[in-house]
C-alpha cells in the first residue's frame, strides 16, 4: 500500500536493525534521509549508506525520527505491503496479438491486468514494450543499473511496430534501445511472430537491426503468437504451418553461427513451439547460451530432456510396484511421454498412465500445459485409469496456491476424480523422481512457463 509516498510496513525481519529500533508491522515509512520514496529502488538506493535517517509514523499518529548507523549495504529488515512500493504501470497498447484481449469474460479481475512496468522487468523478468517510458525512466534504469531489462520488440520497422501495438508512439521509443546499449545495460529481446505481419523479410530486418546491440543485448527469442477461440472483432491472425515453422527456424539458425563467431553468443533463438510444429529435434544445450530465455519457452524442452536423462542415468532400477498417472498439454506431451516410457523400461513393475489433454476452455490451438483449466482436466480424465496418484503440473496452479485458472480447487479435482494428487515441478528430474516415487532433489530454480499472470511478458507484451 502506498498513500502520498507513505509506505505501510507489512513485517519486520527477526533480529534485524528494524526490530532493534522497535519498528513494527503497521507502521508507515514517510521518508529516508528526508527524501520521498517513489518505489523499491529509491528505498534500496537511499538505504545503502552507512548512516540513514528514517521518518516513521506509528498507527497512533506519533512520528519517530530514527538514526541508523550500519554497515554499507546492510539490510534494515523491512518488508512492505507492496513489494514494488508503488502501483504497477499498466499497458497502454492494443497489440494485435495480445492474449489478454483473447480471454473470455467472467474470470478473476487480476487476470485482465496488462503490466508494462520496467521495474517488474528487472524484479520478475517481465517483458516491456518501452511505450510506457520517458527519458527520465531510461535515466533511472541506467542510474540504478536495472539489468537485465526484457523488451518486447516485435519488429524494428517503426511503422509496422505502431500498427502491431496500435500505438503511434511505439516506433519512436525504439530509440531507447540506443541509450541502453550505449550505457551497456544488459537486455533480452522478444519477437512475438505473427504470420504475414512481422515474419519473413521483416523478421530478417529485425534480427539484423537488433544484433547491432550485441553483446549487451544478450538474446532475442522468437515465439509464435498464441491464438485462442475468443478473437471475434480482433485482428485476423493465422497459425503457422509445419513448413512455415521450418522456414522460421532456418532463418534463425542461419544467423546463429555468424553471431556466435562475432560475439560469442548465438543471440537469436526460436521457441520450442516452432521446433515441435516443424517436427524437428531441439537444438543441443550449448546453443541456448545458458538458457537465458527458458521461462519464455526457449530451450525448456531440451533442458527437460537432459535433466530427465541425467536423473535416469543416476538410478539403477529395481522391482518396486507402482501405478501412477500424469497429464500434459499437447506441446510438451511427446517429450514427457518418452520420459515415462524410459522410466517403465528401467522399472518394469511401474505402470505410468499418460494423457494428452486438449484445451477446450481457450481453444484447441492453445497447447501449453500451464493454460489447462480444472474443468478441462476433470472432464478429460473422468473414468480414466489413474492408478494410485495423479501428478499435477505446478504451473497449472496459481502461484503459491492450489487453485486452477478457472478457480476450480485442487481439493475439488481430487473429489471429482476420486484420486490423490501430488504437485510436480516443471523439471525433467522432478518428473522422474515423482514417477519412481522417490523424494525430489531440491535446489534447482523452479520454472513456471506460461502462467496466465505472466502472459503480458511472455507471449503478449
Amino acid at each position: 500500500m502506498k498513500k502520498d509516498n507513505k509506505h505501510v510496513i507489512k513485517s519486520v525481519k527477526p533480529g534485524s536493525i528494524a526490530e532493534e529500533l522497535e519498528i513494527e508491522a503497521g507502521d508507515i515509512l514517510i521518508s529516508v534521509n528526508d527524501q520521498k520514496i517513489n518505489d523499491i529502488f529509491d528505498y534500496q538506493l537511499l538505504c545503502e549508506d552507512e548512516y540513514v535517517e528514517l521518518l516513521i509514523r506509528k498507527p497512533n499518529g506519533e512520528e519517530w525520527v530514527l538514526e541508523v548507523e550500519k554497515d554499507e549495504d546492510e539490510d534494515l529488515g523491512l518488508e512492505f505491503e507492496s513489494g514494488l512500493m508503488d502501483e504497477y504501470h499498466s499497458c497502454r497498447n492494443k497489440c494485435i496479438f495480445c492474449f489478454i484481449d483473447q480471454m473470455p469474460k467472467g474470470m478473476r479481475e487480476t487476470l485482465y491486468f496488462k503490466d508494462d512496468d520496467s521495474r517488474l522487468s528487472f524484479l520478475q523478468g517481465n517483458y516491456i514494450t518501452l511505450t510506457n517510458m520517458s527519458d527520465e525512466d531510461i535515466d533511472r534504469i541506467i542510474r540504478f543499473n536495472l539489468a537485465p531489462i526484457n523488451i518486447s520488440v516485435q519488429t524494428t520497422n517503426k511503422d509496422l511496430r505502431c500498427k502491431m501495438l496500435h500505438n503511434r508512439f511505439a516506433g519512436d521509443v525504439l530509440r531507447y534501445l540506443d541509450r541502453l546499449g550505449e550505457a551497456q545495460i544488459e537486455m533480452n529481446g522478444q519477437i512475438v511472430l505473427c504470420k504475414g505481419v512481422n515474419d519473413g523479410e521483416e523478421l530478417r530486418r529485425s534480427i539484423e537491426d537488433l544484433s547491432k546491440y550485441a553483446p549487451y543485448m544478450r538474446s532475442v527469442s522468437v515465439v509464435p503468437a498464441g491464438i485462442t477461440k475468443y478473437r471475434e472483432g480482433l485482428y485476423p491472425l493465422e497459425l503457422f504451418t509445419k513448413e512455415e515453422a521450418g522456414e522460421v527456424i532456418d532463418m534463425i539458425e542461419s544467423y546463429q553461427k555468424k553471431l556466435y563467431d562475432e560475439h560469442g553468443i548465438h543471440f537469436i533463438h526460436a521457441s520450442d513451439e516452432f521446433y515441435i510444429l516443424a517436427g524437428r529435434e531441439f537444438p543441443e544445450e550449448e546453443r541456448y547460451d545458458g538458457y537465458l530465455q527458458i521461462e519464455n519457452g526457449v530451450g525448456m524442452m531440451r533442458s527437460f530432456i537432459n535433466e530427465a536423462n541425467e536423473r535416469l542415468d543416476e538410478l539403477e532400477g529395481d522391482d518396486r510396484v507402482r501405478e501412477i498417472s500424469f497429464f500434459s498439454g499437447k506441446l510438451a506431451y511427446p517429450t514427457m511421454k518418452k520420459v515415462s516410457e524410459k522410466v517403465m523400461e528401467k522399472y518394469p513393475n511401474i505402470k505410468v498412465h499418460s494423457y494428452e489433454l486438449t484445451n477446450y476452455f481457450f481453444g484447441e490451438t492453445i497447447t501449453v500445459t500451464g493454460l489447462l483449466t480444472g474443468h478441462d482436466i476433470i472432464d478429460q480424465l473422468k473414468d480414466k485409469e489413474l492408478g494410485e496418484v495423479l501428478l499435477i503440473p505446478e504451473n497449472t496452479l496459481r502461484s503459491g496456491e492450489t487453485v486452477f485458472l478457472d478457480d476450480v480447487t485442487l481439493a475439488e479435482l481430487e473429489n471429482d476424480l476420486q484420486i490423490n494428487t501430488i504437485i510436480v515441478k516443471s523439471r525433467g528430474n522432478n518428473l522422474v523422481d515423482m514417477l519412481v516415487g522417490i523424494e525430489t532433489k531440491g535446489g534447482d530454480k523452479e520454472m513456471q512457463p506460461y502462467e496466465l499472470e505472466d502472459m503480458n511478458h511472455h507471449h503478449e507484451c
